[in-house]
């Protein structure tokens, strides 16, 4: 053991000396320490752990295995929540920040800095920017790099995994992180379940959900209705979703999935309020009158989105060593937006697929390699007719007809190399081409295309202790081209008859991590029965990060910025029934390189610069955090009560560093039952009464990065969470 100690000593020194700076000086310091004092434990162990396997790397492999900072939310663990956003599922993982902007599934998400930017009001409602999600193995994620979250509803998750170190040499364009959603196709038995959630502002939430066996397979469903008046004023939302699918063995080596998702979803947008209105009213919409003389209640600024989704994926082993897995989708859309005075009609396709091949041979009895080579393809495109806008509805002028496509192929290369119980070394790149296409139908001068290349590497080395302890380290390339919307060129500046905007370039990033893993299991005579924690250290350097300006009317390129951060998650499980979860991220983002060019973001004033660099990165707090208590009573196992504490500190919202958004605290709280078994175990019932924000704490949930102001001049950035609030579920199954 003291040459293990040794060795991971001489691990962090040369990864402080080459990469860290004096910030992750003391954090590694105070990760070694934390990490000696948890090892030190009975070897004689009574008290076991399950393994955790994880699938977001295209292969199932361990997690202690894995040279990345990957969490992992069991299905199960989400039946206390409400189930509208994904952010209730995701807030408890450090590196990632999930902010409902209005209490339904418009959520900002952000993973170690990546997709800060996506949040504000033209086009970026509703979707994220710079972090991969996929449900099922399908992209949820569009080719340019955007995601919405429409098709997504937890209640019939099996499984969340959630990848925070940058995974672009595996995923490609915008993999800043990966959220990976699979279905509850994982059953043991036939069952049916009911489900039925009420709240304040008149949330409802029904859902039923069916497994069964079909032969060799096994079929879900999951049908919900949910809707919401909210909170604010005009930010009411309804959204009605079916997710079915099979997952059949074909044979013993064969596995086929079909799988069909399809939402009507229809919210509403409030919009920002200013400091002022912040603070004495933060329950109104945005009523200040804009630079166009409207306001978000007069457009009744809304999104109506329709779509759909069937995919099949399969898999196949030839032999011991040789295996193939594939997936095909095809995703029909049909989006309508009121917004900036005009109604618009979406018709959109995207359609794609992949294949990995997969070669895992034995070299000796002390080395394995596995090999990995695959391809991805994905492409959208469609029309988008602009009309002119009646009193919130769609009126009779078309005043723009226009095409948006883009195409994303990439192909990536693995080979991981495992020293026997104690010692992996993976490498890799993966080489993407996105492509965008526009084409204005009514203004035939305005068309174009323009492609986005980049090759991205990767390695990292995984050193195991133990079957239930490793450190790892990891070096890789990022790259994430610019969203549709953001390459839509400046009309008012020198640009104008550009289809496509010319300033931009792809966003490159270089990722130095270290972490370390460890699982616990103790004595079951002890007072601590396990502990697992997970701690992450990273410095990521960014090239030509994208900012928008005027609440994303303009996009520019940032020259350089820097984040560097830890993460800690710490899980204690207690012999007396009490568990301790706990996930807490500090990071320092900064702007080393910015000048801004007034050509652009101001032409009455052509010719002028000034400089950012030393500023901190708008969107993005130095720290938040969560922290939970969960009690089980030893004979009363199906009663719990938790109450968890969790929150942000401030941050600024604009590249000067003048408009801050005030950190918070609040404290939610629920007590329940789960799991209670009646007639043989044949009736399960589960159900709760949940409290959030129980100190009724006025707090920004959200802000717009560079905002826009009223017509007083007033930047209008902050979107007020909801006060305190109460949840009630009820849920009846039958297991066959």
């Amino acid at each position: 053991m003291i040459y293990y100690l040794y060795l991971y000593f001489i691990a962090l020194t040369t990864f402080i000396l080459l990469f860290m700076n004096r910030l992750l000086l003391i954090s590694i310091l105070t990760a070694s320490v934390f990490n000696q004092i948890f090892s030190q434990h009975d070897d004689s162990i009574r008290y076991q752990l399950a393994p955790i396997t994880i699938t977001a790397t295209r292969i199932a492999e361990s997690w202690i295995e894995t040279p990345l900072a990957i969490s992992q939310i069991d299905g199960a663990d989400l039946n206390r929540l409400r189930g509208y956003g994904i952010d209730e599922a995701l807030n408890g993982i450090p590196g990632v920040l999930g902010q409902s902007r209005y209490g339904n599934q418009d959520i900002r998400l952000t993973i170690r800095g990546f997709g800060a930017r996506g949040a504000g009001e033209r086009s970026n409602a509703g979707t994220s920017r710079g972090i991969r999600v996929l449900v099922d193995g399908f992209p949820e994620t569009e080719p340019d790099g955007r995601t919405s979250f429409d098709l997504i509803d937890i209640s019939s998750v099996g499984r969340i995994e959630v990848i925070r170190s940058n995974a672009s040499s595996l995923w490609g364009n915008a993999a800043g992180g990966i959220v990976h959603i699979t279905s509850n196709t994982a059953f043991q038995q036939p069952f049916v379940n009911i489900n039925s959630s009420f709240g304040s502002f008149g949330f409802r939430k029904e859902t039923f959900n069916i497994g069964a066996f079909v032969g060799s397979g096994r079929f879900y469903l999951n049908l919900s209705n949910t809707n919401f008046r909210g909170w604010r004023n005009h930010s009411s939302s309804t959204r009605a979703l079916i997710n079915t699918g099979i997952v059949s063995m074909l044979g013993e080596q064969t596995k086929l999935g079909v799988h069909l998702t399809a939402t009507s979803n229809l919210f509403r947008i409030p919009g920002p309020l200013t400091a002022e209105q912040f603070n004495t009213n933060p329950q109104q919409a945005q009523e200040d009158t804009l630079k166009d003389g409207t306001t978000f209640t007069f457009r009744d600024e809304r999104r109506f989105n329709r779509l759909g989704r069937i995919g099949i994926n399969f898999s196949h082993d030839f032999d011991g060593e040789h295996g193939i897995t594939s997936m095909v989708f095809i995703n029909p859309k049909y989006l309508q937006r009121s917004e900036r005075n005009t109604f618009r009609d979406f018709n959109r396709y995207h359609l794609g697929g992949n294949f990995i091949y997969r070669y895992g041979f034995t070299v000796n009895s002390n080395l394995k390699n596995i090999f990995l080579l695959g391809a991805d393809e994905a492409y959208q495109d469609g029309s988008i007719l602009f009309y002119s806008l009646d009193n919130g509805q769609r009126g009779s002028e078309l005043k723009n007809n226009k095409r948006e496509g883009a195409n994303n192929f990439g192909i990536f290369v693995q080979d991981e190399l495992l020293f026997k119980d104690y010692l992996s070394i993976a490498f890799g790149g993966r080489f993407d081409n996105v492509t965008y296409y526009s084409e204005n139908f009514i203004n035939q001068n305005i068309r174009g295309e323009k492609s986005f290349k980049r090759f991205t590497p990767k390695a990292g080395i995984t050193y195991r202790f133990s079957p239930t302890h490793s450190i790892y380290a990891n070096l890789g390339g990022g790259v994430e081209v610019p969203a549709g919307n953001e390459t839509d060129p400046y009309l008012e500046g020198p640009d104008r008859l550009a289809a496509v905007n010319p300033l931009l370039d792809p966003i490159q990033s270089t990722t130095f991590e270290l972490g370390t893993k460890h699982l616990i299991p103790l004595q079951n005579d002890n007072i601590v029965q396990s502990v697992v924690y997970d701690i992450a250290l990273y410095t990521i350097i960014v090239k030509n990060d994208l900012v928008p300006y005027q609440a994303g009317k303009l996009y520019l390129s940032a020259g350089k910025t820097q984040r560097t951060g830890i993460e800690i998650s710490l899980k204690t499980q207690l012999h007396s029934g009490l568990s301790i979860h706990s996930a807490f991220t500090y990071s320092h983002n900064e702007y080393e390189e910015y000048i801004i060019d007034s050509n652009y973001t101001d032409p009455k004033s052509p010719g002028q610069s000034f400089t950012l660099s030393g500023n901190k990165i708008a969107g993005v707090p130095d720290y938040f955090y969560k922290f939970g208590l969960n009690y089980v009573p030893k004979y009363l196992s199906y009663i719990y009560t938790e109450i968890n504490l969790q929150g942000v500190s401030k941050y600024f919202a604009d590249d000067v560093n003048s408009l801050n958004v005030p950190g918070y605290n609040i404290i939610n709280a629920v007590v329940g039952f789960d799991n209670l078994k009646l007639f043989s175990d044949k009736l399960v019932l589960r159900g709760y009464i949940g409290i959030n924000n129980i100190t009724d704490k006025n707090y920004a949930a959200s802000a717009y990065i560079n905002p826009d102001v009223n017509k007083y001049g007033m930047p209008i950035y902050l979107e007020p969470g909801l006060p305190r609030n109460y949840t009630a579920n009820l849920s009846v199954g039958w297991n066959f």
